[in-house]
């Protein structure tokens, strides 16, 4: 990839409004001859790829499996393997939990156990009100552990952000998540010498919050990853001089705008009030960070046939996001979710750039068969941020 200092020496300011629309975990595989795209009736966004270039992206590399932040940090210009953020943080910053540099912070999971053994991950995608009781209650009974403040916040649905305040703290811990159901969840141990401490608290928290849980059902487990403190980023506005702002309704995607410096604005739950607000907001700011959460739940769930009804549905909307008028627009997803593997996964992201500067292919239906024909082939997410800049014109010329 071109560096930051590089970018950051050719970028210019004008008022060119430059759209990113992110249909999280978007690609798939076949089934019964199909990808969920594939298989989706997508009228409005097959004649957008026959105006576009299209093409394929890797988020991290071919073959790497990659998680949310560092797939989204590849779509925001950041090299996700120098770049490489932890869960945790990013949880806790879209909860708006002001975090302290000290800070260790993990993403964690309510699930569903028997034994030692994870029946189910999610707990049945947990309503959000009972994540709101049950972390209300553990929280009243464990406050601190030898010296460490403990501190649980509730998220959407199953998830929640666990922070540690303390003196002499350490990150580098293992993950007790099995990231699959039907395993044995894992031991939380430290990763280096500095973390033993860190580690015997947390496996102490656990304990005792896992015998809280023991009546409940089928909230009676936590799952614990992306253990991770406060980074220190480069900021979007002094890369690429842009007025961004992030439109989501999930936390964790929120603190991957708020830690790369985009404002994050408040803008309901559902994709019709996300689109209330961009209509809203869209001449206040230059840059749109869009994101669509749903295709990637399905794609875990395994739900084929909700994720191409939920396609098609999106599919509905393309053409209020182009009565907007922005001067680019690109569409794509940040990795693939296939239901078949109910999992992210390494396979390239279908992606369709659109503007009056493009060079347009031959690709005529937007799907992964069809985008890897596409004249921008098959290429790294990264390199997605300096085509955005270009076909705004933000970009000027490299060398005499």
């Amino acid at each position: 990839m071109v560096s930051h200092d590089v970018i950051k020496s050719l970028v210019v300011q004008n008022d060119a409004k430059i759209l990113l629309v992110v249909m999280d975990g978007l690609g798939g595989l076949p089934i019964n001859g199909k990808t969920e795209l594939e298989a989706a009736k997508t009228p409005n966004l097959d004649s957008l790829a026959s105006k576009s270039v299209c093409g394929l992206t890797h988020p991290v590399s071919p073959g790497i499996t990659p998680g949310s932040g560092p797939a989204h940090f590849s779509l925001f210009g950041y090299d996700p393997l120098e770049y490489e953020i932890g869960r945790g943080v990013l949880e806790a910053l879209g909860l708006g939990i002001q975090l302290n540099k000290s800070d260790v912070v993990a993403r964690g999971n309510f699930a569903t156990r028997k034994g030692d053994v994870v029946i189910d991950r999610r707990a049945g995608r947990l309503p959000t009100q009972e994540n709101k009781r049950i972390c209300g209650m553990i929280q009243n009974h464990i406050r601190e552990i030898d010296g460490v403040k403990i501190s649980l916040n509730p998220g959407k649905e199953h998830r929640f952000a666990l922070v540690l305040r303390g003196n002499g703290l350490d990150p580098a811990l293992s993950e007790n998540d099995p990231q699959k159901d039907n395993q044995k969840i894992r031991q939380i141990i430290s990763l280096n010498s500095e973390a033993w401490r860190t580690a015997l608290v947390v496996n102490k928290f656990l304990d005792k919050a896992n015998k809280l849980l023991k009546n409940e059902h089928p909230a009676n487990a936590l799952l614990l990853r992306g253990f991770s403190s406060l980074p220190d980023i480069p900021s979007i506005k002094n890369l690429y001089k842009l007025k961004a702002v992030a439109i989501a309704t999930y936390p964790m995607y929120k603190g991957l705008a708020k830690l790369v410096g985009m404002k994050v604005l408040e803008c309901g739950e559902t994709l019709e009030d996300e689109l209330k607000c961009l209509k809203e907001k869209f001449s206040s700011y230059d840059f749109f960070y869009f994101h669509i959460k749903k295709t990637d739940s399905y794609g875990e769930d395994g739900n084929f046939k909700q994720k191409v009804k939920y396609i098609e549905e999106i599919d509905g909307y393309i053409p209020q996001l182009l009565d907007l008028k922005p001067d680019v627009l690109a569409i794509t997803g940040d990795h693939s979710t296939p239901s078949l593997l109910k999992s992210h996964s390494w396979h390239p992201n279908p992606l369709l750039l659109c503007s009056e500067r493009c060079r347009t292919d031959d690709v005529k239906k937007f799907s992964e068969k069809e985008c890897i024909r596409g004249g921008l082939g098959i290429f790294h997410s990264v390199e997605l941020m300096p085509l955005m800049l270009a076909n705004a014109l933000k970009l000027q010329k490299f060398g005499a």
